[in-house]
């Protein structure tokens, strides 16, 4: 099968970016032909098809009037992606077109493309952008759903993009997208990696027959490297117990700082948290301002570096206030044994059963964070153990690579993934 991938950013940004390239490598290991379309940008991994990659804008900088004119219409109305990837389509002329995320960098153009082609098309969401302008459903500090029914007005009125003009952008082009219905006109099927992201989606007057659940896969490599011995980490100066380690972007979203001051109250057990983004400078400063000693910032991890802490923790913590569809920071920790303590809230109770494989926390709640992690604290070696592993199964039976490849193939022949 020929496979055509695309997505606005080909280096390694996020979630959707890791899964990207996972999938592309294991697709053509299984000796599909694999293409893919994106921006260009010099961290960008190899690609033969970087020659049909189109020109990638800063949106969150101010670069002058005339630049800012040109971002804001591409935001609408990419022509030069519409014209490459119609361009590649004539010359692949792929069996299939998996959409990821093209918000914005390469907008609704390319779905014209994709209507005149005649080929197959499926998208992965892997955040919420379908319905709401702003990707996150939240605002204010709080998750939101003001914009449902089509009142995307209310993403300008709570500034939803930090900005009168970019807010503006959003809400017009959402109200563009949707009156045209570019997508639903466009895509077979809407693959949603949580059921809290379909459920939502219908909720939100999406067409029900379009959407399949089909939950992200992990890799299991790491997971017999993980031991259990209590006295295998030392911590000069701090609890000779295993720490905690929060992994993840640092924004007002993830709710770090409910883990900062948690963590101040507890100055015997280390937390270390692992990630960037723009409120670490505040997140360390309020550590200090707390005599918080015991949180360590480390900074971006990636790779074998990112897997030690994370197998070498007592627990991953989750404390995000919005609605996380599927996180692959837990779905990390279950594949490699750790036990979770994450806040109940969108898909996360998909992956975390409450006193099976972790807790699950009030979002927000210092005091219930205090008592989740003291909680933890009371259980011994051989407990934290028996979590690890009932996380580890639900990776292995929910969460398998060749199980989710299956039943992709068979969403991409068309059918709806059951029988496959």
């Amino acid at each position: 099968m020929k496979i055509l991938h695309v997505n606005k950013f080909f280096d390694l940004r996020g979630g959707a970016e890791f899964y990207l390239h996972a999938l592309m490598a294991k697709q053509a290991a299984a000796g599909h032909e694999v293409h893919a379309f994106a921006t260009r940008s010099d961290k960008d991994l190899p690609s033969p098809d970087s020659g049909y990659f189109v020109r990638r804008y800063s949106y969150d900088k101010r670069e002058g009037s005339l630049l800012d004119t040109k971002k804001a219409v591409n935001y609408i109305w990419n022509a030069e992606a519409e014209k490459s990837f119609s361009r590649m389509l004539q010359n692949v002329k792929p069996d299939v077109i998996h959409l990821h995320n093209i918000y914005h960098h390469l907008s609704t153009s390319i779905l014209r493309a994709v209507r005149r082609s005649g080929i197959r098309c499926v998208q992965t969401l892997h955040d919420y952008k379908l319905a709401c302008p702003n990707y996150k459903m939240f605002t204010e500090g709080n998750p939101c759903e003001r914009c449902k029914g089509g009142h995307y007005s209310q993403a300008i009125r709570h500034n939803c993009q930090n900005g009168f003009l970019p807010s503006l952008l959003a809400a017009t082009e959402m109200s563009l997208t949707k009156f045209g219905q570019s997508y639903e006109r466009t895509v077979s099927t809407f693959i949603c990696p949580s059921q809290f992201l379909l459920d939502k989606m219908i909720a939100w007057g999406e067409p029900p027959s379009k959407f399949f659940h089909l939950a992200n896969p992990v890799e299991l490599r790491y997971s017999a490297k993980r031991t259990f011995s209590e006295a295998d980490i030392q911590r000069s100066g701090h609890s000779t117990s295993r720490p905690y380690v929060y992994i993840g972007r640092l924004s007002k979203e993830k709710g770090v700082e409910t883990l900062v001051r948690a963590f101040a109250r507890m100055t015997s057990i280390e937390l270390e948290i692992i990630g960037q983004g723009p409120q670490g400078l505040m997140l360390e400063r309020l550590a200090k301002e707390l005599g918080a000693a015991n949180i360590r910032f480390l900074g971006f991890m990636s790779g074998d570096e990112l897997a030690k802490h994370r197998m070498e923790s007592r627990a991953l913590l989750m404390p995000t206030l919005m609605y996380e569809n599927s996180s692959l920071a837990i779905l990390e920790a279950l594949a490699d044994g750790v036990p979770v303590i994450a806040s109940d809230v969108g898909g996360i109770p998909e992956l975390v059963q409450d006193g099976i494989n972790g807790f699950l926390v009030k979002p927000g709640s210092v005091d219930d964070w205090f008592e989740a992690i003291n909680q933890m604290e009371d259980f011994t070696q051989e407990q934290i153990k028996e979590m690890g592993e009932a996380g580890n199964a639900i990776a292995k039976n929910n969460h398998d690579w060749g199980n989710h490849l299956k039943k992709l193939e068979g969403i991409y022949a068309g059918g709806r993934g059951e029988n496959f």
